[in-house]
């Protein structure tokens, strides 16, 4: 779903595909710990059995940015370019300062708390009441479930589904109830040190001539912008973009610039030729 304003128009130059990683959406839940690398070896399977054949354009957003990272590090043959969507990034997460570590703990107890609300049932009565509007009663029966412990800025990490088209938000409101989904999610943040240093081990090796763009959220600051530009120096043919009007959810809150990226990334590389 969050790929919903950006796939259509890509599809009109070549073949594009998304997919949700184990636990989320309409996939099955997964073995854990659930890391960037085993993730990136599903993805690998997954291509495979789909017979989707390389070499690809990987699109990686947030925590994506580094499962498509390893991939590329197990799999340089098969990957003829990266676009990498405000990506999150290693150095951050792989010895998590005290403030890091804050963070994780918080998520991995709102994901514990989310998945008990789902196997009682309350996840469903949630997204009942924000479906018809009523924010207010919503938010008092989360933060009963989660013992006040859901602030606005946790809200904030939540992609804005307001966004999308009407038939992309219904099945969202199904998915973020189930179990699946926040076991799915409490192990992804978790286990983000592990998935860190997989990461840290990808990028040490460079990315030669790869194409690469790296596309960050407007105004990311300064210590945001010189990561973003180091991460386009891993590559000779590397480059950094900063969008015009978004937050973290550049997809859905500028997803032209995407658009513009990776079709133009598809084009340079195509060089008339239709493989990609």
């Amino acid at each position: 779903m969050s790929w919903s304003l950006v796939q259509p128009a890509l599809a009109r130059i070549t073949r594009v595909c998304s997919y949700d990683r184990a636990g989320f959406g309409w996939s099955d839940a997964g073995p854990f710990p659930r890391t960037a690398g085993r993730i990136a070896d599903e993805l690998r399977r997954l291509l495979a059995r789909a017979a989707v054949e390389p070499p690809f354009v990987l699109v990686g957003h947030s925590f994506g940015g580094l499962v498509v990272r390893v991939f590329t590090a197990r799999h340089p043959r098969d990957v003829a370019g990266l676009v990498l969507v405000d990506p999150a990034h290693p150095e951050d997460w792989v010895q998590p300062a005290p403030k890091e570590q804050i963070k994780i703990d918080r998520g991995v107890r709102l994901c514990r708390q989310g998945s008990r609300a789902a196997r009682l049932g309350v996840a469903g009565a949630v997204s009942a009441l924000v479906g018809i509007g009523a924010l207010a009663p919503a938010r008092a029966l989360v933060g009963l479930i989660s013992r006040g412990g859901l602030s606005r800025e946790d809200e904030g990490i939540l992609a804005p589904i307001w966004r999308l088209p009407p038939e992309a938000r219904r099945p969202l409101k199904q998915f973020w109830t189930q179990e699946k989904f926040f076991e799915a999610l409490g192990s992804q943040i978790g286990s983000i040190c592990e998935s860190a240093a997989e990461t840290l081990g990808a990028d040490a090796r460079g990315y030669g001539d790869l194409p690469l763009v790296t596309i960050s959220s407007t105004d990311p600051g300064e210590y945001r912008l010189r990561q973003q530009e180091a991460l386009a120096r891993l590559s000779t043919r590397g480059r950094h973009v900063i969008a015009s009007n978004s937050g973290h959810w550049v997809p859905l809150e500028e997803p032209q610039i995407v658009i513009d990226v990776v079709s133009g990334l598809v084009r340079e590389l195509r060089g008339g030729s239709a493989a990609l």
